[in-house]
């Protein structure tokens, strides 16, 4: 029988917090999920599931990131413009 033992990925768990506690709070409680199911994959010897579930782990994880840097950066245009049209029409 091959030895079939592979190095255990990681489970982005810091990663998923930070996003959760940080960020979004949906796209980042899925990201906590698979990364406990990392840990519990690759003790059972499933190193596929393991593999998929850090994927997907980082993957949430960055989409809620993402999701958060998206909407501060249309509040800081909206806000931004709306303060130059304000200070422009202004005139003394």
């Amino acid at each position: 029988m091959e030895n079939d033992y592979r190095p255990k990925p990681s489970n982005y768990l810091i990663l998923a917090i930070f996003s959760t506690v940080f960020c979004c709070i949906i796209p980042g409680i899925v990201s906590i999920i698979y990364a406990a199911k990392v840990n519990e994959a690759y003790a059972l010897g499933n190193y596929d599931a393991a593999e998929r579930a850090s994927k997907n782990a980082k993957t949430w994880a960055l989409v809620s990131i993402g999701l958060v840097a998206t909407i501060f950066i249309i509040c800081f245009a909206v806000f931004g413009f709306a303060a130059i049209a304000s200070f422009l029409s202004n005139s003394y």
